[in-house]
């Protein structure tokens, strides 16, 4: 797609009709602003169509890195349009989850067609009697579970740990697991009606 010159497009606002009645018969100003008008015509054309460009819906897929790059995403070129769109059109959603589980969940479900569990290896510990024995230190790991959304369907490891390593905090380790189907008592949004 281009919005360069469009051979044959026409100019709503033909500059010949705006001229002066003295020009309107005149064939030489008639044509030289023939000529303006083939090249203002796709100019006048984007910014008649721009609230289509600002939505990730219909935007030209070659303006979908651009839009990306106002809201803070970065959509790999290797991924398919729509899943660009989408993760553009939920950017400020994933961004005010970020860091979270919910967030890393949404997020690897969006990219990759997966449900997630997710286990941090952070945190604290506590005891309740004085003097007790220091806990064991965190695991400084993050478990990252999956299986796909549709039985049987193909689960991309790699894909996955690149989105999971990216949503990770640096201080923790990132570990995957694919799995067949959900955990043992492990509930999806479908079954809980989310």
């Amino acid at each position: 797609m281009t919005r360069a010159a469009v051979p044959g497009l026409p100019s709503r606002y033909p500059i010949g009709d705006l001229l002066p009645a003295l020009y309107a018969d005149d064939d030489l100003a008639q044509r030289f602003t023939a000529g303006l008008d083939t090249v203002l015509a796709p100019v006048l054309s984007t910014l008649d169509n721009l609230p289509a460009y600002v939505d990730p819906a219909l935007a030209p897929a070659d303006f979908l890195p651009w839009l990306a790059s106002w809201v803070g995403v970065e959509a790999d070129p290797a991924w398919p349009v729509e899943l660009r769109r989408a993760v553009v059109a939920r950017a400020v959603e994933l961004h005010r989850w970020r860091g979270t589980r919910r967030g890393l969940v949404e997020r690897l479900r969006l990219c990759c067609g997966v449900h997630a569990e997710v286990r941090d290896g952070g945190g604290a510990a506590w005891s309740a009697e004085p003097g007790a024995a220091l806990p064991p230190p965190p695991a400084g790991e993050l478990l990252v579970r999956v299986w796909p959304v549709r039985a049987g369907a193909p689960v991309d490891a790699h894909r996955v740990h690149e989105v999971a390593a990216g949503c990770c905090p640096v201080h923790l380790g990132c570990r995957v697991e694919v799995l067949p189907g959900p955990p043992e008592g492990f509930d999806t949004p479908e079954q809980t009606g989310g």
